[in-house]
């Protein structure tokens, strides 16, 4: 067993860059650089995450014993080289590929230099785990599982784009992988940028636009990615601009960018891209429900096969493709998986828990504790805080107790209001989840209207999510699973459509978030609150921001509420009225 008592878990030099501390194997704190430098899915070396992370634990860098760096600058060496002498890469490519790798092995001497260490006297371990096995990682050793069939889906990490594996007990045995340029994470953003979404992350829009389409492109798209007989599948070059030219990825002051992925072919097969900002016509949403259903398919044949291979009926999923929650929500209808786990954070940010966790357990042999839904990880304010921030606006505000507040909260809610909801720590990952979350009712059709007029302003096809109390998931949503991270899609039932239409969306399906009082009590109480009051155990829940990452502190919650319509901010007990 270790003897080190604090373990750094870091995602660097790449998109949503993260860290996460833990004392021993106990996760202190965790979050996403992006979240305190205010730029989305900032990328470099995350120094204010782990600069949060010391400061929860009241250390210093130098009393880090192990540093878990989700990237092995060393992983399939031999594969990398080979592809790049055979395709005959560009030499800026080359270069790119290099200063990344240097990056990487540098990372103990830019961490000890950005915190004013001596690195020769630093004695830290830098321990380097594979981005897919730190994916893995990050899922099953959080999941309720001791044994499960594991998947890792992504762009790219490490020249491997899917990594598939079996976990047991301590132990994660890769069964195999799908080696760079062949990556299902990549077709689904070619497309996405040739729908006229050109930024990092933006896939989430095309899988919110393809319920309004039609799959008309499905049997066309089958000439771009193959599926084979042993479970995998490859892309079709052809399509592809990445095979010769590579991904082309830069971060000016942290914001990602990845330049064009589609190539000439895709315009000949579909016509001319959308222009950024364009209209979206019909054939837009025909296309992207083609590339959503063509992302369902491909992942179903590889949990199918992944199952007649383990014979296991348990899933843990991870990476960038973990994200696409309508397809997490089909796994069960449509392999033999019976019961799946996401982590809140299945995306790249999630990797820095991840490598932290595998040199714990595969590595070390440390016994993994027992199950935990642990989301809320992040940042937190005291009422002295909060009080400060609100006394140096000069806002007139009140501090009420929990039952008054929920009180005055759902009548808000009930008579059009919307509020932003500020509570406890932030949530580690892409979703808000009751602590960082702006709150409507969704028996309102008018709701959405309403949040994209006062708040968002954000494309009118994407969807609102509905919170509900966990006991009453199943008479609200067909055949639900345990959804506490809104990481899954669930048709809602008929009868119940009409009741939340602010939270339906066009193909009558909602991502839920199923809520325990034992995960976040204050907001299974509100929820509470507003069913004594409606009947209704839902509450439409979407982040809180505006454009923007989701707020950290009382003060950008107040800066997002004082520029926007929001009718009511709540900062834990404090209360904001217009």
């Amino acid at each position: 067993m270790s003897k080190a008592k604090y373990t750094l878990g870091i995602n660097a030099y790449h998109g949503d860059s993260a860290a996460a501390l833990f004392c021993h194997t106990e996760l202190i704190a965790a979050t996403e650089e992006e979240r305190i430098r205010r730029v989305k899915h900032w990328a470099g070396l995350p120094v204010e995450a782990i600069r949060f992370c010391l400061d929860e634990a009241g250390i210093h860098l130098s009393q880090v014993d192990v540093l878990a760096v989700s990237r092995d600058p060393y992983a399939k060496i031999g594969s990398k080289i080979w592809y790049l002498l055979k395709q005959g890469i560009t030499p800026s490519v080359l270069t790119s590929r290099a200063k990344n790798a240097v990056s990487i092995t540098s990372l103990k001497q830019d961490l000890a230099t950005a915190f004013g260490l001596d690195p020769s006297a630093w004695k830290a371990r830098v321990e380097y785990v594979e981005h897919h096995r730190s994916h893995l990682a990050s899922a099953f050793y959080v999941s309720p599982f001791e044994h499960a069939a594991l998947l890792s889906i992504d762009g790219m990490g490490d020249f491997s784009s899917t990594m598939r594996a079996v976990g047991h007990g301590n132990k994660i045995r890769v069964l195999d992988s799908i080696s760079y340029p062949h990556s299902l994470g990549i077709f689904f953003t070619a497309f996405t940028q040739y729908l006229g979404f050109p930024n990092y992350g933006d896939e989430y829009k095309v899988m919110g636009l393809a319920p309004y389409g039609k799959p008309v492109f499905f049997e066309k798209l089958k000439d771009a990615i193959h599926l084979k007989p042993n479970g995998l599948f490859e892309l079709n070059s052809r399509y592809f601009r990445h095979f010769k030219e590579g991904v082309q990825m830069n971060w000016e002051a942290g914001a990602p960018t990845i330049g064009p992925l589609f190539s000439e072919q895709v315009i000949k097969e579909f016509g001319p891209a959308r222009p950024i900002g364009k209209p979206v016509d019909e054939q837009h949403a025909d296309l992207a429900a083609s590339i959503q259903k063509m992302c369902e398919t491909v992942l179903f044949h590889l949990v199918n096969d992944l199952h007649q291979k383990t014979g296991l009926k348990n899933l843990c999923l991870a990476g960038g493709v973990a994200q696409n929650s309508v397809a997490n929500g089909k796994i069960r209808a449509n392999t033999p998986m019976e019961r799946l786990f996401v982590p809140p954070a299945g995306h790249d940010a999630g990797t820095s828990v991840g490598a932290a966790l595998y040199v714990f357990h595969q590595k070390n042999r440390i016994q993994r504790p027992g199950f935990t839904r642990q989301a809320y990880t992040g940042a937190r304010a005291t009422p002295q805080a909060i009080k400060k921030a609100l006394e140096a606006r000069g806002i007139a505000f009140q501090c009420l107790p929990d039952v008054q507040l929920f009180e005055l909260v759902t009548d808000c809610l009930i008579n059009g209001g919307v509020v932003g909801w500020f509570q406890g720590r932030a949530e580690f990952g892409p979703r808000a989840l009751g602590n960082r979350s702006i709150l409507a009712d969704p028996r309102r059709a008018d709701a959405r209207e309403l949040l994209n007029e006062k708040i968002k302003r954000r494309e009118s096809f994407r969807p609102f999510a509905p919170s509900i109390l966990a006991e009453c998931a199943d008479s609200f949503f067909e055949n639900p699973d345990d959804v506490p991270f809104m990481e899954k899609v669930y048709r809602i039932r008929a009868n119940k459509q009409a009741l939340i239409p602010a939270v339906t969306h066009v193909d009558g399906t909602g991502r839920l978030q199923t809520v325990v009082r034992q995960d976040n009590p204050r907001y299974y109480d509100l929820i509470s609150a507003f069913f004594q009051k409606t009947g209704v155990p839902v509450l439409l829940n979407t982040s809180f921001n505006e454009n923007e990452p989701i707020v950290n502190t009382p003060e950008e919650a107040l800066d997002c509420f004082c520029r926007t319509n929001m009718d009511m901010l709540v900062l834990e007990n404090f209360v904001v009225q217009r």
